[in-house]
């Protein structure tokens, strides 16, 4: 499981990378042969998304490390710390567009000529493919709960953002209405800014030993008394640790039961828990007499 954790999320953002660097280029070269200085800095915009898969990856190959003495609880918080990093990046990027819209927009600076049609072109490619890489990268990141992978994601979505502001403003330019692109950009800041301010709770969450939701509780209580010989659960604790999940459970059982028969019947609960919650990574039974 460890190891399918780390294999897809190092996968996943080499793909990524690949295509941050082709979309760069062509955006790039587009901007300069279309006159389009919103196209170029959407260049380097999507450039600068290398560094937040990098994060990914260093981030993911430390998380799955194995435990060792200094760290017996693993290294999953790691991931987490790489979310937080990603998440800042992501707001510090939505707080840069937005500030420059808005610079435009008291300075009146937006009217730089008309941009050529090429600017346009590379505009709406660049919107396809960052939503395509959003999906793609968002669907893995559900599929094995990484927070930095998924924090990767929204950080296409970001670029996607752009490039819509920056269409939006060579569009405007060639109608003759430049002004639109400075004020989408800040509607689109406000996006951005909402969707690190999740990505960083989400990871807070899981680095302060949060509990699980009431409904998974609810159903490891109910797995628990689903064994024969549990007659009541007394106590149910549970936190995150990255991804992974730390039960502690005190289940009573008839107290005339030898030590053998009481262990024989919290391995049962051990096991039945394990295998119906793969993101379990440690269990704790205490029996108690009934």
């Amino acid at each position: 499981m460890e190891h399918y954790f780390e294999k897809t999320a190092v996968r996943v953002s080499l793909v990524s990378i690949i295509w941050n660097l082709i979309l760069s280029l062509f955006k790039f070269f587009a901007g300069v042969i279309a006159h389009s200085g919103a196209m170029v800095s959407d260049a380097v915009h999507s450039a600068s998304d290398v560094f937040s898969s990098i994060v990914v990856v260093a981030g993911v190959k430390m998380a799955s490390k194995e435990s060792d003495k200094e760290h017996p609880f693993g290294h999953e918080r790691l991931e987490c710390v790489a979310a937080i990093v990603l998440s800042t990046v992501l707001a510090v990027t939505g707080l840069g567009i937005g500030y420059s819209a808005a610079g435009k927009l008291a300075r009146g600076e937006y009217a730089a000529g008309v941009p050529g049609m090429l600017a346009l072109v590379a505009a709406a490619v660049s919107i396809g493919v960052k939503e395509a890489m959003f999906w793609y990268t968002r669907h893995y990141a559900k599929k094995i709960d990484s927070s930095a992978l998924m924090a990767d994601a929204w950080h296409h979505r970001s670029d996607s953002l752009s490039s819509i502001g920056a269409l939006i403003g060579i569009g405007g330019a060639i109608m003759g209405y430049p002004v639109m692109e400075p004020a989408a950009s800040i509607v689109i800041c406000g996006f951005i800014e909402k969707a690190a301010l999740d990505i960083f709770k989400d990871a807070v969450d899981k680095m302060v030993d949060k509990s699980c939701n009431e409904q998974t509780e609810k159903e490891l209580k109910e797995c628990a008394l689903g064994i024969a010989g549990v007659l009541q659960v007394d106590l149910l604790r549970t936190r995150m640790f990255g991804n992974k999940i730390y039960v502690e459970m005190e289940i009573g059982a008839d107290k005339e039961l030898s030590l053998g028969e009481s262990h024989a019947i919290a391995e049962q609960v051990h096991d039945a828990i394990e295998e119906g919650w793969p993101k379990i990574k440690h269990i704790l039974i205490h029996m108690n007499p009934v």
